[in-house]
């Protein structure tokens, strides 16, 4: 096989996280955005020692596990995987990633490891809380466009109106948005968006956070600081009236600018003011009560994160004694901690998000809380300031895993439990072979949906130390 040469053939199974496999005479081609069970036809943009990538470039026939997709934007925005797949097939083929990763690692176990089927999202529609919705255009010089990447581009942007993974109100709010901007336009306002390779232009972002269970929305604005003055105040009245005009199910409770020049397309802010209201809103998980702010981590699905956090809680039921410390590692808005607190002894977090962790902070004030502690740092350099040993340790780290240094330190502390969990499969694996080497095993596993219909899946491991 080689670069350029145009291959056809079957899906056989898809990889974490979007990697199908497809066999050739020459071998296997790996080709994301295809499915199991399609015949496709691929460009292989690279190859060695037998293995290959290549790029999708046409279905010929469609897998039969297909059905009609749901939304209209499938297969043009670069959001979700599997919404031609009924759900349950879907989940299928999730719990097989995880298994394929996870098995090889936990072979020496020799079946210890009780490796449980994967669960279902509570909701597989309309689950999402936190959107992060980019200005741009569908095609070169075409009107102007609010919504998800086109996929496989990093230019072009899909107005995702009728998105499915989001309530009705969020589609309310990105077609108020999007039609009031476009109106400006038309009218001669110079008010692009931000242009990636040239670094020019206003409009960047709309960040759109609502709350699950309170309803309670948070609606951001992020632009450059090509407009000041006057015409921008002019703009950002304009646009929060329009805003609060609208009828939502939910309600709006902060409308935010946070200007950002950052060369970098994220969601950053060099500067916040608060237009309306406030800079965070309330939800609600398994009878507590969060404050969430603008940039604070919070599971996107919160439906799912009660899920979660009640497998998590029953894995370590009958390990967690009174009177025990435990680390919440990675702890974010403190809401593990919270949910062992009533449990523990105390319950330490360590986050590296200031933001955040003032918000954990306030979370346990607000649910009456007074055993957690909550510090802001780097796991790897706050573990040598703690002074109190832990008796077990929560880890819910980032998608790349846990630093190795911070890895070796947290086993030395040898305690007997260790709940691991993971947003990202590989990431998980490539640890776990690093705690089974350090004396521990994985006791159970099991994967959780968290973002139905997306390549994304959490797992929850259980390890106990054996001694060894």
């Amino acid at each position: 096989m080689k670069k350029g040469q145009i291959i056809e053939g079957t899906v056989e199974r898809i990889d974490f996280p979007n990697k199908g496999i497809v066999s050739v005479g020459e071998g296997v081609c790996t080709v994301k955005n295809a499915l199991p069970g399609q015949k496709i036809r691929a460009v292989i943009n690279k190859a060695r020692n037998g293995r290959c990538e290549g790029r999708l470039l046409e279905v010929l026939e469609h897998s039969p596990l297909e059905v009609e997709s749901p939304c209209p934007h499938f297969g043009s925005c670069g959001g979700c995987a599997y919404l031609s797949f009924p759900y349950e097939e879907s989940l299928a083929v999730k719990e097989g990633q995880v298994r394929r990763l996870l098995m090889p690692v936990l072979a020496a176990q020799e079946g210890q490891c009780r490796f449980e089927e994967a669960k279902a999202s509570p909701a597989i529609f309309g689950y999402r809380n936190k959107m992060e919705f980019t200005f741009g255009d569908e095609v070169k010089d075409g009107p102007l466009s609010l919504g998800m990447h086109k996929r496989g581009s990093f230019y072009d942007i899909v107005s995702v109106t009728e998105c499915q993974i989001v309530e009705e109100d969020y589609r309310r709010i990105l077609r108020c948005v999007r039609d009031y901007f476009a109106a400006l336009q038309e009218q001669g306002l110079d008010i692009s968006f931000y242009h990636r390779l040239r670094h020019t232009g206003y409009l960047r972002h709309l960040l759109v956070r609502r709350a699950s269970k309170t309803g309670e929305i948070l609606v951001a604005l992020v632009t450059t600081t090509r407009i000041s003055g006057r015409t921008e105040q002019e703009i950002l009245d304009g646009f929060r009236e329009k805003l609060l005009k609208l009828s939502l199910e939910g309600r709006i409770v902060g409308i935010l600018h946070i200007r950002n020049d950052s060369a970098a397309d994220v969601v950053k802010s060099d500067e916040t003011r608060v237009l309306y209201g406030q800079d965070f809103f309330y939800e609600e998980l398994l009878g507590l009560k969060f404050k969430i702010s603008t940039f604070s981590f919070f599971q996107t699905n919160s439906l799912g994160a009660e899920l979660l956090y009640r497998t998590a809680r029953e894995f370590i039921s009958d390990c967690l004694k009174p009177g025990q410390t435990v680390y919440d590692l990675y702890s974010g808005t403190g809401t593990i901690a919270q949910m062992l607190a009533p449990v523990a002894r105390k319950v330490i977090g360590v986050e590296i998000v200031e933001e955040a962790v003032e918000a954990a902070r306030k979370n346990a004030e607000l649910n009456g809380l007074h055993n957690c502690e909550f510090i802001a740092g780097d796991v790897l350099k706050a573990l040598d300031e703690i002074g109190e040993r832990p008796d077990m340790i929560v880890l819910d780290p980032p998608r790349d895993g846990v630093h190795p240094k911070a890895l070796t330190k947290i086993i030395n502390y040898g305690v007997e439990h260790i709940l691991y969990i993971s947003c990202k499969a590989s990431s998980l694996a490539r640890d776990l072979a690093v705690f089974l080497a350090g004396g521990y095993e994985a006791k159970r596993c099991v994967p959780i949906d968290q973002f139905p219909w997306t390549t994304g899946i959490e797992t929850v491991a259980l390890l106990t130390r054996t001694g060894k």
